[in-house]
């Protein structure tokens, strides 16, 4: 039997319950987590912004060492470090084919499948979003593990899975920031904290950050911000007037409601471009006339899993994090034990801290 952080429906409180595993099967591999991180997505499943079968184990961004393997698995063995990736791609849909891997049509395929029972009354478990990272051990598809690159302390690493390759994904293969260029980035959590560290090393000259939150203000210069606005009804106009009244080149939204991203469109240049990262609900409507459409002549698009290929990034990462460039540890803000989860929501919501990290 393993702990793990079970959401048994929407609107219902999590529940830390104790959970059987079956030894991997063929093409499935085995996991003892080192440390997972508590994302936006995972509240967005609670509260039925997202939707996939449950009950399920949460949980998505992790990392972990190999306890054992299925036949037929053979690119890890057991005692190797892994980042889980919780949206592998099938190679052979129509997104797979144009090479947009991150738009793969059955990413989420293993969502429905049952992966577990849980203890107590034998009912199933299907893993949330294809990981069940908020577990003490999980099994998976032999595909949505990725070999730890060299130099990543592994628990550092759970946050590769999700927050830095999103982030550095918007700056990078997204938005494209080329050296010089001007950046504002909306909400300072994990990925907005990772969205920062991007534009650095990209080279952007100035990096503004905009949360709700005054108190994340020395977080984000941390992390490379140049300025620092608190959210309000004229935050577009107090973007113009740090960059000789232009607008920034470009905005990355880490949030997902209409406000921040009709927000982040206006605080851009004539021919700017905005990036949505943030996941919100139907119910947040952005609405644009047809005239500022065309005069404006910017460019909104949104990013998925910051349009990133993990086995491709991942080593690209790596070395920033070898070079110094990237500082993994300083996206956390608090180190949990999975009973903690609830509480780090509960933050979430209040726009408090960067990550909570999940630390077995």
């Amino acid at each position: 039997m393993v702990r793990a952080a079970v959401c048994t429906a929407v609107g219902s409180p999590l529940e830390i319950t104790d959970i059987d595993l079956p030894e991997p099967g063929p093409g499935q591999v085995r996991v003892k987590l080192a440390a997972a991180g508590v994302c936006h997505s995972d509240l967005s499943l609670t509260n039925g912004t997202m939707r996939v079968p449950l009950p399920a184990v949460l949980g998505h961004e992790g990392a972990g060492t190999v306890v054992s393997v299925g036949e037929g698995v053979t690119h890890v063995a057991p005692g190797d470090g892994v980042v889980l990736n919780w949206a592998p791609s099938c190679g052979s849909c129509h997104a797979c084919s144009l090479g947009e891997v991150w738009l793969c049509a059955n990413a989420l395929a293993g969502s429905a499948n049952v992966y577990a029972k849980r203890a107590s009354d034998g009912s199933d478990l299907h893993p949330g979003l294809n990981v069940a990272a908020f577990a003490e051990e999980t099994v998976v598809a032999a595909n949505t593990v990725l070999p730890v690159p060299d130099g990543v302390p592994l628990t550092d690493a759970a946050l590769l899975g999700c927050a830095v390759l999103t982030g550095y994904g918007a700056i990078r293969h997204s938005a494209r920031v080329r050296e010089g260029e001007t950046v504002a980035v909306y909400g300072v959590g994990g990925v907005g904290l990772a969205t920062i560290q991007a534009a650095r090393i990209a080279g952007a000259s100035k990096i503004i950050a905009v949360d709700v939150s005054p108190e994340k203000e020395e977080l984000a210069r941390q992390a490379g911000a140049t300025d620092y606005v608190v959210a309000s009804d004229n935050t577009a106009r107090e973007i113009r007037a740090l960059t000789g009244k232009q607008g920034v080149d470009v905005a990355v939204e880490c949030v997902g409601r209409a406000v921040t991203i009709r927000t982040a469109w206006e605080s851009t240049r004539r021919g700017g471009r905005t990036t949505v990262v943030g996941i919100g609900g139907k119910d947040q409507q952005v609405t644009f006339n047809a005239l500022e459409l065309f005069h404006w002549g910017r460019t909104l698009s949104g990013c998925v899993y910051g349009n990133s290929n993990p086995a491709e990034d991942l080593p690209v990462l790596a070395e920033h994090v070898r070079a110094g460039r990237l500082d993994l540890s300083a996206l956390v803000t608090e180190h949990i034990s999975l009973d903690g989860i609830p509480a780090a929501f509960d933050n979430m919501v209040a726009g408090k801290g960067g990550r909570a990290l999940v630390v077995f």
